[in-house]
């Protein structure tokens, strides 16, 4: 019998946001993978470990996941980490992969996912609380109410379109491109909030796209909400 491969997902940051089912796999697993070069140094290590102590034991795999925009050189490097992981399903063990927020919402953990499941292998989703739902409840700011929509985006498509659709926007990977992102939010007249490294050391709030700071960092969520005064038929 071949190992499963569990994506668990860690939450934003705060290891009290962990679910209990991401403990107890990681608890239940010999091996643990991670996204990055070094796995000690890893955010998703860094989290867990602080719900799990034990995993500062367990067999870790370091998973190299670089950031690059050529399909060619990452579809490789995801080839690579298919090998790994799949070295260690054959000898019949589980391998628990960590990944920040929740593995369903922009990780690249699913496109190992997909190659292991086109390998033949089981895999399984274990959801985590995603990064803007953790943002919207450290500044008591509900995402949606009644009839409201709402549009989950990379912050680099807003350079292109703008909001074209009415409800509430939330830009994710906004880092790169937040000096340009802020223009347009200066003009949409919607309620703007980012949460930078929520959950984490060195969290910070900012209220109002003139407050959002030009050397924002990687992990910076943006909420753009429209007034509440905006629309009819809302509770």
């Amino acid at each position: 019998m071949s190992g499963i491969l569990y994506g668990i997902g860690v939450g934003p940051g705060d290891p009290e946001l962990m679910t209990l089912k991401a403990v107890r796999l990681i608890q239940e697993n010999e091996v643990v993978a991670v996204p990055g070069k070094t796995a000690k140094e890893t955010m998703a290590y860094r989290i867990a470990v602080q719900a799990v102590p034990e995993l500062e034991k367990k067999c870790l795999l370091a998973i190299d996941m670089p950031m690059v925009m050529d399909r060619a050189k990452m579809d490789l490097s995801h080839e690579a980490a298919a090998d790994r992981i799949e070295a260690v399903l054959k000898m019949g063990k589980n391998v628990v992969f960590l990944t920040l927020g929740d593995p369903t919402v922009y990780s690249t953990y699913v496109y190992i996912q997909k190659k292991m499941i086109e390998r033949g292998y089981r895999t399984e989703l274990v959801s985590g609380i995603p990064s803007f739902c953790a943002a919207a409840a450290r500044t008591n700011t509900p995402l949606a109410a009644w009839n409201e929509q709402i549009h989950i985006i990379p912050a680099s498509h807003c350079l292109q379109e703008g909001f074209p659709a009415s409800g509430n926007y939330i830009l994710m990977k906004s880092g790169k491109k937040i000096k340009q992102v802020k223009e347009i939010l200066r003009e949409s007249g919607r309620e703007i909030i980012m949460v930078e490294n929520c959950g984490m050391e060195g969290e910070k709030v900012c209220y109002g796209a003139e407050h959002i700071p030009d050397d924002a960092g990687y992990y910076s969520l943006i909420i753009a909400r429209e007034p509440d005064d905006a629309g009819e038929n809302k509770e």
